[in-house]
């Protein structure tokens, strides 16, 4: 037990050595994906870039956190001049609960409604269609009311 905790050291040591050498730090796992928080009601201005996450399909993507209640029945707008957006809503065990590309306005902005089955906190993935990059953009999470 005592040799493992030693070599487990001295490895430790030593990655941590080489990076200081490259003038690189270790990462944190929570610096490496940590959505931004998102407030139901409030609208956000932000900028897709190539920092984001890369999608595999050659464009990047950005996750915001909003917690959601059972019940709730939620409109997403993402608005963007500057890209092709789409809107993703992801529950709190991975899976996709809806998405959207282009909205019923005839234009390439996207607008998502979906009812919330489970509270918990949700993702909202803002990213651009294909290839088309990224660029400013807005978006809002709206808990609509019962009529």
């Amino acid at each position: 037990m005592k040799h493992r905790f030693v070599r487990y050291w001295y490895s430790t040591l030593l990655a941590t050595t080489l990076l200081a050498g490259l003038g690189m730090r270790p990462v944190k796992a929570q610096e490496m994906y940590n959505p931004l928080p998102l407030v139901s009601g409030e609208e956000i201005e932000d900028i897709l870039s190539q920092k984001d996450i890369p999608t595999g399909e050659g464009g990047f993507s950005r996750d915001y956190k909003v917690k959601l209640e059972q019940g709730d029945n939620v409109a997403i707008d993402l608005l963007s001049d500057e890209f092709d957006p789409i809107v993703i809503l992801i529950a709190t065990d991975g899976s996709t609960v809806a998405e959207n590309d282009d909205g019923p306005d005839g234009t390439t902005n996207s607008l998502l409604f979906a009812r919330i089955t489970d509270e918990g906190e949700y993702i909202v993935r803002v990213r651009a269609f294909g290839e088309t990059g990224g660029g400013k953009f807005r978006l809002k999470v709206t808990r609509l009311k019962p009529i």
